[in-house]
């Protein structure tokens, strides 16, 4: 069966900063313990959405919950990025939410989720972080985020999801030609290096343009490097359908995404992000957790326990070399116990020579290590340097564990939906009365 892949709110980690963030964060945005202002006192209406009000109070609330569920640091720089965003996001839920009480007097049915389904999520979130629902609310309302907040945020989002999924799930159908072309094009770049990442999108139209994207995107890498966790961040401020689930995209081959990505992805190394990187609707911040080979290619992770030799070194040296290593390779068990028994034999020093393809190995490594397998020891191997026992720790096809056929009927089901529900959206905000004052 087809599965819906936006995955829900209620898998994500809620990030609780330290005490001096904390600190920050409250003399950055005003407490929302104390109760809200009076209307036509200190608090006042800032945008109009159709009949629906966003007040200061909202953004304030708002704009204190994502500090304090995405872990970022507040500061001068970055708090307009923060209060454009809340103003978006709100502006978008009240968009949501009309649409899902027109949608539900029509069809004489209540497409807005209930307390109980609300209080489902935050139970499940709590879970998730090895606290109760209870604790969970103590802990926003001690940095100065209202339960009511936390509750409206998730119940559009359950809400919306649950519409999209509703009236356009059963009638999307996926089929063979798009999997057969997305197979076709796995196949074509099989040999080619496979990345495994995580991505942060700034939409440029919801930004206000490609500037306002950069910098915004520029301002998130900061706290990223901070220390803001990755998935917390795209969680709330990306503009991606792969921000349900913490911004993480799988493995992708060149070509799944735009040439800037690509490019950009040669040049990183796992666990390093990217600069801010423009393509045609917005600016990508992309975090690469790892890369493997292709599937064309063999990848070995080699131990060796060695005797040092000169290229110059006599017979007799290297027939000496070869017997000690040679009575060595019986008491070795594969990579488990070579270090301590090279640590027990005079001379013979014993290292971690990683992983790498074949291809990429020394001539004389490369011809004995294609013959072995994993858990196996090779003979004493002769080089300039000296003569080598090389172990086999682990043996693989590149770029293995492909995509079945399932799996790619998955992924584009759940881009389709997506687009479906952006396309949605775009569609709510184009024809809404918006209204800045």
């Amino acid at each position: 069966m087809r599965r819906f892949l936006m995955i829900s709110i209620a898998t994500a980690m809620l990030v609780i900063p330290p005490a001096w963030q904390m600190a920050a964060a409250q003399d950055a945005v005003p407490s929302a313990e104390a109760p809200p202002p009076a209307p036509g006192l200190s608090e006042s209406v800032v945008v109009t959405v159709n009949d629906d009000l966003v007040s200061t109070y909202d953004i304030v609330q708002r704009m204190r919950l994502l500090i304090v569920t995405s872990g970022i640091q507040p500061n001068e720089q970055n708090l307009p990025d923060i209060q454009r965003e809340a103003i978006r996001s709100l502006v978008d839920e009240r968009l949501e939410m009309q649409e899902l009480k027109n949608q539900g007097k029509t069809q004489k049915f209540d497409l807005v989720a209930s307390d109980d389904e609300v209080n489902d999520e935050i139970a499940q979130i709590a879970r998730s972080n090895n606290t109760s629902a209870t604790q969970l609310l103590a802990q926003l309302a001690a940095q100065g985020v209202g339960g009511q907040t936390f509750r409206d945020q998730l119940r559009a989002e359950i809400s919306w999801r649950g519409w999209i999924r509703g009236r356009y799930g059963q009638r999307l159908i996926v089929g063979e030609d798009q999997i057969k072309a997305f197979q076709k094009h796995l196949d074509a770049e099989a040999g080619k290096p496979q990345y495994q990442i995580a991505e942060v999108f700034i939409d440029a139209s919801r930004a206000g343009g490609m500037a306002q994207a950069t910098q915004g995107a520029a301002q998130l890498i900061s706290q990223l490097q901070k220390g803001a966790p990755f998935a917390a961040v795209a969680r709330q401020f990306s503009n991606s359908p792969s921000a349900a689930t913490g911004g993480d995209v799988g493995w992708i081959s060149t070509g799944e995404m735009a040439p800037e990505i690509d490019k950009a992805l040669e040049d990183l190394r796992p666990g390093q992000l990217s600069p801010p990187i423009a393509v045609k609707d917005g600016v990508y911040i992309i975090y690469l957790k790892d890369r493997r080979a292709g599937g064309s290619s063999t990848v070995v992770r080699l131990k060796q326990a060695a005797i040092a030799l000169p290229k110059t070194a006599t017979p007799e040296a290297v027939e000496a070399a070869q017997a000690k290593l040679n009575a060595m390779k019986p008491k070795l068990q594969g990579c488990d116990n070579l270090e301590a028994v090279a640590a027990k034999t005079p001379g013979v020093v014993a290292g971690d020579l990683g992983e790498a393809e074949t291809k990429d190995l020394a001539p004389a490594f490369r011809s004995v290590v294609e013959t072995l397998q994993a858990g196996q020891v090779s003979t004493p191997v002769r080089t300039d340097v000296g003569l080598h026992l090389l172990a086999v720790c682990d043996k693989r096809q590149g770029g293995a564990n492909q995509m079945t056929r399932e799996q790619i009927e998955d992924r584009l089901y759940g881009q389709s939906l997506a687009m479906i529900a952006k396309r949605q959206l775009r569609d709510l905000r184009n024809s809404a009365t918006i209204e800045s004052r």
